[in-house]
């Protein structure tokens, strides 16, 4: 009974993993494959077949089965040109040099419509390399003449698109369920984040939880940007409804709690060392740690469509936080100090009864979302075009691969004209926008190579070519596996499946050495291409994306002060700034992490940009107090609110301005002020509340300023 309930607990643990259905999909596709080449005895005419129905698995959107029907055609449109422009150019040289570089170019600038047609040029472009990979294989032209090859790679590809159009009718919400648990797994990570923040030890160093606690709020930005993508792609401009809307709920719930995590009600250290000697801030911490246990439950449920029940730990917790405030205001304490404790204790009751459920959210409010993608033929030219300059970082990376798979080529004609395309296929794989992910993903493809070609030749030993043909199938499904998360890994089972692969039509041992050539020359190429063809180092781009997170906050506090007249609403317009915000803090932290990975001497001042980073952190934690707390005030306070925050924007405003012309700002203290008690309202704590946290924002503001004028050239 009990190994039966631990195979149980596997099988669910293995429906609940990310990649599941995406690895059935494949397995199903390429052992179809596998098992047709046997049954038919042409094991010479599955290669391409295979690997056309790789590259569409690689162009696999996670959209409803209308759209994905749609994606597949135009998926299928863009493999068959390429395929059929490879077989007809690769004889002739130049003309398939200049065909290589001006459709590199022209397929990333495609990617600027939005993130699929992205995915779909970046697998048309793979394909193009299967193709000449398939053709060198096949020893030049076929019987069948030179459509053969192209005509089976398409076969392979429509073979797994039909799987995945059904695999998505009969599971239409399973990868948004898998999005939801991925945004409630990054909630949870946060929170843990939060609660470091919050031990009151004496020589911690905050700056370095802030930074680390920026870079968890980048992953869960990424999470929500992804759910949201997939709940348009099912939504439309239709209202939701059954599951969809149940999810979409999920969303919004997701939305509050992040809002939440980043509050921040008082300078932590402060805290810290005004309830050094209390027990208030352990509880807090016990109780966030409870939290994000509570929200990796509640996604471990989404990913086996089950429920998760009261927790009475939490409860407990929740308890004993409230029996410390109580202790508390029996001592003495500066009324702010206790106002920020009694905000954080209903923030954290807040986060309580969304996980709980014991709280749904209005169901009147707007949910409309707003889709990113191309409204019109128009709108999707114009994206394109704004993209056409050299400052570009997408025009940028598309010159330089364009530059560098031309050079892969050159190198491939000339050095080894024999099974060589995998020269061009490192390049296509190793050279990214960044450096940083250029040299990560280099190194992991090296890596995985040298171990792929160990394992392979061993393979090759003791295995017979017929029992090499499931493990094609295997390698295939392991690649997809671990190919977000352990490329080094992948890389190893793609390059076993290519030699055992070949080994069915020749001889296997033959490609392992020139594999590993290939691998390293197109390295090579790659690393030269990040450093010299228009190199994008992220040191030159600070000043834009600082402005924009100023920018970005002053909209967000601007959408905020409203609702304290008119009580809170989560409309599109509050919604679309809230996310700006987080957007612009999650760009400029992945910004200056790949910035402290750049080469010596590419970027300066990283101490005043990391200091930037942090003080950036604390205001929006400061907005997102200020979010949390929106509720319909007195005639009184709402002014002294309204103005108070209209002095804020302004002075974020200025702040951003001044970036954007790289001028030194001059600081006056009477337009921002530095950190001070706001006065009380009688009778009104919310009020209260409200006021010192916008006496904080424009502290920050004034920190900002400071930091500004110490980073601008001088």
């Amino acid at each position: 009974m009990t190994q039966t309930s631990t195979l149980s607990s596997y099988w669910f643990r293995l429906l609940g993993y990310d990649r599941f259905a995406e690895c059935v999909r494949v397995l199903l596709a390429l052992g179809g494959i596998v098992a047709y080449g046997l049954v038919s005895g042409q094991l010479a005419a599955i290669i391409p077949i295979l690997l056309g129905a790789i590259a569409c698995a690689l162009a696999e959107t996670e959209d409803q089965w209308r759209n994905r029907l749609i994606t597949l055609l135009v998926t299928l449109a863009c493999f068959s040109v390429a395929a059929v422009a490879v077989e007809w150019l690769l004889p002739h040289p130049v003309a398939f040099a200049i065909g290589l570089w001006l459709s590199t170019v022209l397929l990333v600038m495609l990617g600027a419509l939005s993130g699929r047609y992205s995915t779909i040029a970046g697998a048309t472009l793979i394909l193009a390399v299967y193709t000449m990979l398939a053709s060198d294989l096949a020893g030049g032209a076929p019987e069948g003449g030179l459509l053969l090859e192209p005509a089976r790679m398409l076969a392979g590809a429509a073979w797994y698109g039909v799987l995945s159009l059904l695999w998505s009718a009969l599971s239409p919400q399973q990868a948004v369920r898998h999005a939801l648990a991925r945004l409630f797994r990054a909630l949870a990570d946060q929170l843990d984040g939060k609660a470091a923040l919050f031990l009151p030890l004496r020589g911690r160093d905050d700056q370095a939880l802030q930074l680390a606690l920026a870079r968890r709020n980048e992953n869960v930005v990424a999470a929500l940007n992804d759910t949201r993508l997939m709940l348009i792609d099912r939504i439309g401009s239709r209202r939701a409804r059954g599951t969809t809307a149940v999810l979409l709920q999920r969303y919004f719930m997701a939305q509050d709690i992040h809002e939440r995590i980043n509050s921040s009600h008082y300078p932590y250290d402060a805290l810290a060392r005004a309830f050094f000697h209390s027990d208030v801030l352990f509880r807090c911490e016990h109780l966030l740690r409870l939290q994000a246990s509570r929200c990796r439950q509640l996604a471990d449920a989404l990913r086996r469509r089950g429920r998760i029940g009261r927790d009475d730990d939490v409860e407990a917790a929740f308890a004993d936080v409230r029996t410390s405030l109580e202790s508390l205001r029996e001592t003495p304490h500066e009324p702010a100090l206790l106002r920020a404790v009694d905000g954080l204790a209903s923030n954290l009751a807040a986060i309580h009864d969304l996980l709980d459920g014991r709280v749904l959210l209005d169901r009147h409010m707007e949910s409309t979302l707003q889709d990113p993608a191309p409204q019109s033929l128009a709108d999707a030219w114009a994206r394109i075009r704004a993209q056409f300059s050299p400052r570009a970082p997408r025009f940028r990376h598309a010159i330089r691969l364009a530059t560098a798979l031309l050079v892969g080529d050159v190198v491939m004609r000339l050095v080894h004209p024999q099974h060589g395309y995998w020269i061009m296929m490192t390049t296509l794989f190793v050279c990214q926008p960044s450096y940083h992910a250029t040299w990560r993903v280099l190194l992991q493809r090296m890596g995985g190579t040298i171990a792929g070609l160990v394992i392979g030749w061993a393979a090759l030993h003791s295995i017979t070519p017929l029992w090499q043909l499931p493990l094609i199938a295997l390698t295939g499904v392991a690649f997809f596996a671990a190919r977000h998360r352990r490329y080094g890994v992948a890389t190893a089972m793609i390059t076993l499946f290519v030699v055992m692969l070949v080994n069915q039509v020749g001889d296997g041992y033959a490609v392992m050495l020139p594999r590993l050539f290939d691998t390293l020359a197109g390295a090579a190429i790659a690393a030269l291409a990040i450093h010299f063809i228009l190199p994008d180092w992220q040191a030159r781009q600070p000043g834009q994306l600082l402005a924009d997170t100023l920018h970005s906050d002053a909209r967000y506090l601007a959408r905020i002060l409203p609702q304290y007249r008119s009580g809170k609403h989560d409309d599109l317009d509050y919604r679309i700034a809230r996310r700006d915000a987080h957007n612009a803090i999650a760009a400029l932290s992945g910004l200056l992490g790949q910035m402290l990975r750049e080469p010596g001497g590419k970027h300066r001042q990283d101490d005043v940009l990391l200091r930037f980073l942090t003080a950036a952190q604390v205001l929006l934690g400061h907005l997102s107090t200020l979010g949390s707390h929106r509720q319909m005030l007195s005639a009184d306070a709402v002014n002294a609110v309204i103005e108070r925050g209209d002095q804020a924007v302004a002075a974020l405003q200025r702040v951003a301005d001044a970036v954007l012309a790289s001028e030194k700002l001059a600081i006056d203290p009477a337009d921002i002020a530095a950190d001070g008690a706001e006065p009380s309202l009688p009778n009104d704590d919310v009020a209260t509340l409200v006021l010192n946290q916008l006496a904080l924002v424009r502290g920050q503001c004034r920190k900002l300023a400071e930091l500004t004028a110490e980073w601008q050239p001088r």
